[in-house]
């Protein structure tokens, strides 16, 4: 099983990105999705979650209105569409696949919000 995110970069306050997550040697369909971050010293933080079936999106308070999770099931593919970015998403933001079974994590891309 692989997942690998891209899309990240240096963007400026303000600004927008999309980070895309593609997945391999798993059902994809069957799993849940999620995008996390984690700043240096610090824990992952859960930032959005797609579920499997019914698509339904669920938000951290911080990003709520300003990004948005979609998946492509054809593509094998999770994506973060993240606008009006401020200093404090800067982070590496890792993709998760999760079933009843197991988990399965990305290597991460860096998000850095400078002017």
């Amino acid at each position: 099983v692989q997942l690998v995110e891209s899309g990240g970069g240096l963007v400026q306050p303000g600004g927008s990105l999309r980070l895309s997550c593609a997945a391999s040697g798993l059902v994809f369909r069957t799993y849940a999705l999620n995008w996390y971050r984690q700043v240096s010293g610090k824990g992952r933080q859960l930032v959005a979650s797609i579920t499997s079936n019914e698509g339904t999106t669920n938000y951290a308070e911080p990003v709520k209105g300003r990004f948005t999770i979609s998946r492509d099931n054809s593509k094998n593919t999770v994506y973060l569409q993240m606008t009006s970015l401020k200093p404090e998403d800067t982070a590496v933001y890792f993709c998760n696949a999760v079933n009843g079974l197991a988990g399965y994590w990305g290597q991460g891309t860096q998000v850095t919000v400078s002017s």
